[in-house]
């Protein structure tokens, strides 16, 4: 004798869904509330705006889905073609250094994923970032526009040379490791304005520095040894 077939409603279907989606955005929730709290705040960073970016921005949205689990944990994580989501520490210590306010007007360079794009993006009245590989930032230039962040430019190029066209910038974050400050980017630099890079030999331990700009003069300061990916030139 034939079992007889169970039949769930539709509506029941849709509410089960929903609920599951509850949950998980919830535990995400939870996550990032724990990230801020112990890997954020609890290692000095009490810039106001950077914290509430870093509580506000998604980062499991930010990573390749086999890897969502692992988000939020004290780690970066490769996104493909070589490169990495940064540590949130370090997103979050980057961010803090420059100083960024509403009203300003910021350049990254090494768009990656669009993780620190969209947290300076929460911060700041307009980012502009670039990424060299193709692939990447048009996977970042399509999820930060489903996300809304309309303050923010993608462009794809070598970002040696910096986004010319929209320069001054308040402030410059560069998140791969360079083996020198290119004088472009300085040269982008509004007076007053910061600028935080990684500089030293690729695959090897560098040092992030914080370029300020006062008049014409130019200040360097080596702030803590670090570990990007490095900067990529165009051929």
């Amino acid at each position: 004798m034939k079992k007889p077939y169970l039949i769930i409603p539709a509506a029941l279907l849709i509410l089960s869904a929903v609920s599951v989606f509850n949950v998980q955005a919830q535990d995400y929730r939870s996550q990032r509330e724990t990230m801020v709290r112990t890997q954020i705040r609890a290692r000095g960073i009490n810039h106001g705006p950077t914290i509430k970016a870093m509580r506000n921005v998604e980062r499991h949205l930010f990573v390749p889905a086999v890897r969502r689990n692992r988000a939020y944990e004290d780690n970066p994580l490769p996104i493909g073609h070589g490169q990495t989501i940064s540590q949130p520490f370090i997103v979050a210590y980057m961010t803090q250094l420059v100083n960024p306010g509403a009203g300003d007007k910021v350049l990254e360079i090494g768009t990656g994923s669009g993780y620190q794009a969209a947290i300076l993006a929460e911060i700041v009245d307009e980012v502009y970032t670039i990424e060299i590989i193709a692939e990447l930032g048009e996977s970042a230039q399509k999820l930060l526009k489903e996300l809304n962040y309309d303050n923010l430019e993608v462009k794809i190029g070598d970002g040696y040379y910096g986004w010319k066209e929209h320069a001054p910038f308040d402030a410059i974050v560069v998140t791969a490791a360079a083996e020198y400050i290119p004088p472009p980017l300085v040269e982008q630099l509004k007076d007053g304005g910061k600028m935080v890079i990684p500089v030293g030999s690729p695959f090897m331990v560098q040092n992030l520095m914080l370029v300020e700009k006062k008049g014409e003069r130019i200040t360097t300061r080596s702030i803590m040894p670090v570990t990007f990916v490095p900067f990529t030139r165009k051929e």
